[in-house]
């Protein structure tokens, strides 16, 4: 006789299986620059650092912003900023919370 999964079991099982399939933003970050490289033909970048935290900090603070439904102190205490700095960056990229 087949032994029956419980729910609970299920679901932590399914849990298991995802976390070994993911991979590090460090990791996604790499395969994305070695992309965006490849894409250039040769060709040389530039200012690649204003670029890549021009890409990365706008999500960031997006979704910091909508955890904290908006408290921007409590943002500033999980990015690990300054109100003043945050206040400053989502000014910059246009996020009105």
């Amino acid at each position: 006789m087949a032994k029956k999964n419980s729910g609970k079991n299920s679901s932590k099982n399914t849990e298991l299986k995802a976390s070994k399939t993911r991979k590090p933003l460090r990791k996604h970050t790499e395969e994305a620059l070695q992309a965006y490289f490849k894409s250039l033909n040769g060709d040389r970048p530039g200012e690649l650092y204003d670029l890549v935290l021009g890409e990365v900090e706008e999500p960031l603070f997006r979704a910091v912003m909508d955890y904290t439904d908006g408290n921007q102190s409590q943002a500033a205490g999980i990015l690990g900023l300054n109100r003043g700095t945050l206040r400053k960056k989502l000014k910059i990229y246009s996020l009105i919370y």
